[in-house]
Protein backbone atom coordinates (compact mmCIF):
# COMPACT_ATOMS: atom_id res chain seq x y z
CA UNK A 1 0.00 0.00 0.00
CA UNK A 2 1.51 3.33 -1.08
CA UNK A 3 2.32 5.65 1.86
CA UNK A 4 -0.77 9.10 2.03
CA UNK A 5 0.22 11.87 0.99
CA UNK A 6 1.23 14.79 3.34
CA UNK A 7 -1.75 16.92 3.91
CA UNK A 8 -0.16 20.44 3.92
CA UNK A 9 -3.07 22.41 4.67
CA UNK A 10 -3.39 20.81 7.82
CA UNK A 11 0.54 21.28 9.36
CA UNK A 12 -0.01 25.27 7.79
CA UNK A 13 -2.53 25.64 10.37
CA UNK A 14 -0.78 23.77 12.99
CA UNK A 15 2.51 25.89 12.47
CA UNK A 16 -0.03 29.50 12.24
CA UNK A 17 -2.02 28.20 15.33
CA UNK A 18 1.53 27.66 17.10
CA UNK A 19 3.37 30.71 15.94
CA UNK A 20 0.07 33.12 16.93
CA UNK A 21 0.27 31.64 20.67
CA UNK A 22 4.17 31.67 21.19
CA UNK A 23 4.41 35.13 19.74
CA UNK A 24 0.94 36.46 20.44
CA UNK A 25 1.09 35.77 23.89
CA UNK A 26 3.48 37.04 25.17
CA UNK A 27 3.42 40.16 22.66
CA UNK A 28 -0.51 40.32 24.22
CA UNK A 29 0.97 40.77 28.05
CA UNK A 30 2.90 43.21 27.11
CA UNK A 31 0.79 45.32 25.49
CA UNK A 32 -1.99 44.83 28.01
CA UNK A 33 0.26 45.43 31.64
CA UNK A 34 0.77 48.44 32.35
CA UNK A 35 4.31 50.82 33.07
CA UNK A 36 5.53 51.12 36.37
CA UNK A 37 5.00 55.34 35.47
CA UNK A 38 0.72 54.22 34.68
CA UNK A 39 0.51 52.65 38.11
CA UNK A 40 2.31 55.39 39.86
CA UNK A 41 0.23 58.08 38.28
CA UNK A 42 -3.13 55.82 39.27
CA UNK A 43 -1.89 56.19 43.10
CA UNK A 44 -4.10 58.92 45.03
CA UNK A 45 -1.94 61.71 45.91
CA UNK A 46 -1.11 60.32 49.45
CA UNK A 47 0.19 56.95 48.50
CA UNK A 48 2.43 58.34 45.79
CA UNK A 49 3.69 61.33 48.11
CA UNK A 50 4.89 58.19 50.67
CA UNK A 51 5.80 56.49 47.63
CA UNK A 52 8.40 59.07 47.11
CA UNK A 53 9.32 59.57 50.39
CA UNK A 54 10.24 55.96 50.93
CA UNK A 55 11.44 55.17 47.44
CA UNK A 56 15.76 56.06 48.45
CA UNK A 57 15.16 53.40 51.37
CA UNK A 58 14.22 50.90 49.58
CA UNK A 59 16.70 51.43 47.19
CA UNK A 60 19.40 51.20 49.80
CA UNK A 61 17.35 48.42 51.17
CA UNK A 62 17.53 46.48 48.21
CA UNK A 63 21.23 47.69 47.40
CA UNK A 64 22.26 45.82 50.71
CA UNK A 65 20.46 43.03 49.66
CA UNK A 66 22.14 42.27 46.39
CA UNK A 67 25.40 43.07 48.04
CA UNK A 68 24.75 40.49 50.83
CA UNK A 69 23.94 37.97 48.22
CA UNK A 70 26.91 38.69 46.22
CA UNK A 71 28.74 38.18 49.30
CA UNK A 72 26.92 35.02 50.21
CA UNK A 73 27.67 33.74 46.66
CA UNK A 74 31.22 33.55 47.21
CA UNK A 75 31.09 30.94 49.62
CA UNK A 76 31.55 27.46 48.95
CA UNK A 77 28.38 26.38 51.20
CA UNK A 78 24.62 27.55 49.39
CA UNK A 79 23.27 31.04 49.91
CA UNK A 80 20.84 30.15 52.47
CA UNK A 81 23.11 27.81 54.42
CA UNK A 82 25.59 31.06 54.68
CA UNK A 83 22.55 33.25 55.06
CA UNK A 84 21.38 31.61 58.13
CA UNK A 85 24.78 31.88 59.55
CA UNK A 86 25.13 35.78 59.28
CA UNK A 87 21.64 35.71 60.71
CA UNK A 88 22.56 33.99 63.92
CA UNK A 89 25.77 35.72 64.08
CA UNK A 90 24.39 38.95 63.87
CA UNK A 91 21.68 37.95 66.35
CA UNK A 92 24.16 36.84 68.58
CA UNK A 93 26.26 40.24 68.32
CA UNK A 94 22.84 41.97 69.34
CA UNK A 95 22.36 39.99 72.31
CA UNK A 96 26.34 40.25 73.37
CA UNK A 97 25.40 44.29 73.02
CA UNK A 98 22.56 44.27 75.41
CA UNK A 99 24.21 41.98 77.63
CA UNK A 100 27.27 44.49 77.66
CA UNK A 101 24.61 47.20 78.03
CA UNK A 102 23.10 45.57 80.98
CA UNK A 103 26.48 45.20 82.41
CA UNK A 104 27.37 48.63 82.08
CA UNK A 105 23.89 49.81 84.06
CA UNK A 106 24.41 47.38 86.75
CA UNK A 107 27.65 48.76 87.14
CA UNK A 108 26.36 52.68 87.27
CA UNK A 109 23.34 51.38 89.89
CA UNK A 110 26.41 49.72 92.07
CA UNK A 111 28.56 52.76 91.69
CA UNK A 112 25.90 54.97 92.57
CA UNK A 113 25.30 53.07 95.54
CA UNK A 114 28.62 52.46 97.00
CA UNK A 115 28.97 56.56 96.68
CA UNK A 116 26.30 57.13 98.95
CA UNK A 117 23.89 58.61 96.51
CA UNK A 118 20.08 58.24 96.95
CA UNK A 119 18.32 57.68 93.98
CA UNK A 120 15.54 60.44 93.62
CA UNK A 121 11.82 59.07 94.43
CA UNK A 122 10.03 58.04 91.35
CA UNK A 123 13.55 57.41 89.44
CA UNK A 124 14.81 54.71 87.35
CA UNK A 125 17.60 54.08 89.13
Amino acid sequence: MPPRPTNWALWGKMIAAGAVCCIGGPALVYYVSPTEEELFLKYNPELQKRSLENRLQKQQDFDDFVSKLKEYSKSDKTIWEVSAIAEKNARDGKIAEQVKLSEEIEARKKAIREAGIKPMPGGSL
